[in-house]
């Protein structure tokens, strides 16, 4: 196993009972990584995240999270990953700042509790208890206590359920920052936008199994997927599907002129190559659990 790699998943499996919930997960990460892992509820999303916070053992496989098994990492391991579950910590009685530094305390290179309130967006709520925050607030605290360790490793359930768009491009730039500074990123989100703009490589999981993992780009062939062209002519909308755009919107541009009417050229989106995956291996699309652009409550 490269030792590159801040993550290796090799034939992961889990059952419950009848049921397997992972069927051979194959999974790589590399240092400094952002991933996110897409797919349908019961996919496997959350079993596999939770085998490598060291959550939950795996029936079979191999599994290394920073070079430890997760199943036998020991605290100085577990204090170098972040996590940040779908479901708010139970810290209602203390204040966003009291919680900041109590988590801070438990790493031996904890960041400022004033430098993360106001990373996450909290600073006018930062001596208001947590259980008066509404809950966009509770999560960005949640994200806030999943950062403040410096972690080498994080993961990040559902991270912005509940932003409006501005908290969720404050996100983003957080993100983008703990990138840069090295921090290798698990992420699960419904958000398609999201995984686009954060995400260096994308994983599909349905059914257990990794269908497939590449860039955003690159998911599913869509950087060489065929193109619709769109155009008007003669007062009509007229469309074709081609694998040459390029060359087609040229002989348009000679008998139409240099401005075509209504030109546009459309290629596969990100949601489009992942319902198709999905639906590929058997699922259903419309149980995809996606999200084309961040909503907010």
């Amino acid at each position: 196993m490269a030792d590159d790699k801040a993550i290796v998943v090799s034939e992961v499996t889990k059952s419950y009972g009848d049921v397997e919930a992972l069927r051979g997960v194959n999974l790589e990460i590399a240092y400094g990584q952002c991933v996110a892992l897409l797919g349908p509820n019961g996919a496997g999303k959350t079993v596999t995240t939770e085998i490598l916070e060291g959550y939950r053992k795996r029936d079979g496989g191999d599994v290394l999270v920073l070079g430890t098994d997760p199943n036998h990492g020991d605290r100085r391991w577990k204090s170098r990953l972040g996590i940040v579950l779908q479901d708010a910590r139970d810290l209602a009685d203390l204040t966003v700042r009291e919680s900041v530094k109590h988590f801070s305390s438990y790493y031996p290179d904890g960041r400022s509790s004033d430098d993360v309130i106001a990373a996450v967006g909290l600073v006018e709520k930062a001596d208001a208890k947590a259980g008066q925050l509404s809950g966009g607030q509770r999560r960005r605290l949640d994200v806030a206590l999943g950062i403040v360790g410096r972690p080498d490793v994080l993961f990040l359930d559902e991270p912005t359920t509940g932003f409006d768009p501005e908290a969720r491009r404050q996100f983003w730039e957080l993100i983008d920052a703990l990138k840069g500074e090295g921090t290798t990123i698990l992420l699960t989100t419904h958000y398609l936008d999201e995984a686009e703009h954060l995400a260096d490589r994308v994983a599909v999981i349905n059914r257990g199994r990794v269908l497939a993992m590449e860039s955003p780009e690159a998911l599913g062939n869509r950087q060489k997927s065929q193109a619709v062209v769109q155009w008007q002519e003669d007062g009509a909308q007229k469309s074709l599907t081609t694998a040459t755009p390029t060359a087609f919107v040229g002989e348009l541009a000679q008998r139409l002129g240099p401005e075509i009417p209504e030109l546009a050229i459309l290629r596969p989106t990100l949601e489009d190559v992942y319902l198709r995956l999905i639906a590929d291996d058997g699922g259903d699309p419309g149980n995809a659990d996606i999200t084309g652009v961040g909503s907010h409550d």
